[in-house]
């Protein structure tokens, strides 16, 4: 039995019912699919815990509700992630509630608040979890899963991502195989996951090539495209300069080819560009830019499923999920003009890019 000082939920009610979260969902929304013993025991359930359920006196519904909180929503990956949450949640009746991170590095006030709005779970977008606030999210029995977080979260927060290792690797591979061998790295916020995974691919594909890593050649900042304009200009006015740069943006990739402009140097003839992230923008940028594609909205999807089985008393079968990427190679990228194919030492195919 679920005891009366617990926060009430649909999957405690479920649980108690012997049902799915989706029949109890449907009792409380007033549909007809369910069979009369079954609605009549999971109605009496629902009054005890404090649930009404439409019926003959016409009540209105209990909805089913999830918080998703972004860091900011600044980026036009957030839009992607939302659109993809919002279908996966709409398919199972359920609302999704939309906010950005609270001043609460703790979380207890941040917690409280959601366990007597009774949502159902949270799902984190590019945010910091810290141990204590994942601690007061579950003595307030409020499920979690975060998508892309910042840290290094406990390995019992669930999480989805995507291969941002292999492609990092991809596209340094593809840069590689057009004869490039000074290759700027333009890096994200040194503290965050995905932005070491696509420094570590970057790595990588320089060591299976035979290079060593040139840290001049290297710089970091912000995923913006103020940061990709400077460390450019910054990589672009060395000597010998670097014939490709890599950004672990799209929006530092675009800010790097508004660099090159400035310096009078041509996109790809003088430099070749790569991003990560396939923004829309860098489908209509000049020259459109080769980039890794992030299944954004995929990721929303999953996130929400995987919250609502927890919702629903399920175990995951993994806390990590890294969805696949894709190199998209479009006209920013192309053999350095005075690259000499004689003197290239051969570079190993690349690595077809797989979720891990």
């Amino acid at each position: 039995m679920v005891r009366e000082s617990q926060r009430a939920t649909l999957a405690a009610v479920a649980r108690e019912a012997g049902v799915s979260v989706p029949t109890v969902s449907k009792v409380v929304n007033g549909r007809t699919d369910v069979a009369a013993d079954t609605r009549a025991r999971i109605e009496t359930l629902l009054n005890r815990h404090g649930y009404v359920a439409r019926g003959l006196g016409g009540a209105q519904p209990v909805a089913r509700t999830v918080d998703l909180v972004f860091d900011a929503m600044r980026t036009p990956n957030n839009l992607d992630i939302l659109h993809g949450a919002l279908e996966a949640a709409a398919a199972e009746d359920v609302d999704v509630v939309v906010g950005t991170v609270p001043r609460d590095p703790l979380g207890a006030a941040w917690a409280r608040r959601l366990a007597s709005a009774r949502r159902e779970g949270l799902i984190l977008v590019t945010s910091t979890i810290n141990p204590q606030q994942w601690r007061h999210f579950a003595e307030q029995q409020i499920p979690l899963v975060t998508i892309d977080p910042i840290n290094l979260p406990d390995p019992e927060v669930p999480s989805v991502g995507a291969t941002n290792f292999n492609g990092g690797m991809a596209a340094t591979q593809h840069l590689l195989e057009l004869g490039h061998r000074r290759i700027g790295f333009i890096e994200g916020p040194p503290g965050a996951m995905v932005a070491i995974a696509r420094l570590h691919g970057y790595h990588a594909a320089l060591s299976q090539a035979g290079l060593t890593v040139d840290p001049s050649l290297m710089t970091a900042g912000p995923f913006s495209f103020d940061t990709g304009f400077t460390a450019a200009l910054r990589l672009l006015g060395r000597e010998p300069r670097p014939t490709a740069l890599f950004a672990s943006n799209d929006s530092q990739a675009l800010g790097a080819i508004e660099a090159a402009r400035t310096l009078g140097l041509r996109v790809p003839e003088d430099v070749s560009v790569v991003g990560f992230d396939d923004i829309n923008a860098a489908q209509s940028s000049a020259p459109p830019l080769t980039t890794v594609r992030q299944p954004f909205a995929e990721m929303g999807r999953v996130a929400v499923r995987r919250l609502l089985r927890l919702v629903a008393g399920e175990t995951l079968g993994s806390p990590r999920i890294e969805l696949a990427t894709d190199l998209i190679i479009r006209k920013s990228t192309a053999a350095p003009s005075t690259a000499s194919a004689a003197t290239r030492p051969p570079v190993p195919p690349a690595r077809n890019i797989s979720s891990s």
